[in-house]
């Protein structure tokens, strides 16, 4: 696999899709990162990490609001493999004028755009959440 950030938000994307209430992605440092994140800002209700022996599996529980429809209604890849992406502290990017998370993986380690910005770090910009 070349890009597993890609496909891990892939697989929630297609689960939100598909309406379930769980999805399970192969774990690694950086998606766990991204996985708590995504629980800290309140886009997921909940997040388990299974040890199997192996690399493990990290277990998302989607949240929904009133009606069904999904809390994120939107996941983009903005780093590729292909093409990096990085942004200085002062000129990170904001997602739907402030309203969505960008994820920036920093020299400090992964985080949201905003603590990025108030701990004075630039980095490569992972995805954004809306």
């Amino acid at each position: 696999m070349t890009d597993p950030i890609a496909d891990m938000l892939t697989r929630i994307r297609n689960a939100i899709t598909a309406k379930h209430e769980k999805v399970e992605v192969p774990a690694s440092n950086m998606k766990k990162s991204i996985a708590n994140i995504l629980l800290s800002e309140g886009y997921v209700k909940n997040v388990e990490f299974v040890d199997d022996g192996l690399s493990g599996k990290i277990t998302i529980e989607l949240k929904y609001a009133e009606g069904g429809k999904s809390v994120i209604s939107g996941l983009k890849r903005v780093s590729k493999p292909g093409l990096r992406s990085y942004s200085g502290a002062e000129k990170m990017p904001k997602v739907l004028g402030g309203l969505g998370t960008a994820i920036v993986s920093t020299s400090k380690g992964i985080m949201t755009d905003k603590q990025a910005k108030a701990a004075n770090v630039g980095g490569e910009v992972l995805c954004f959440v809306w």
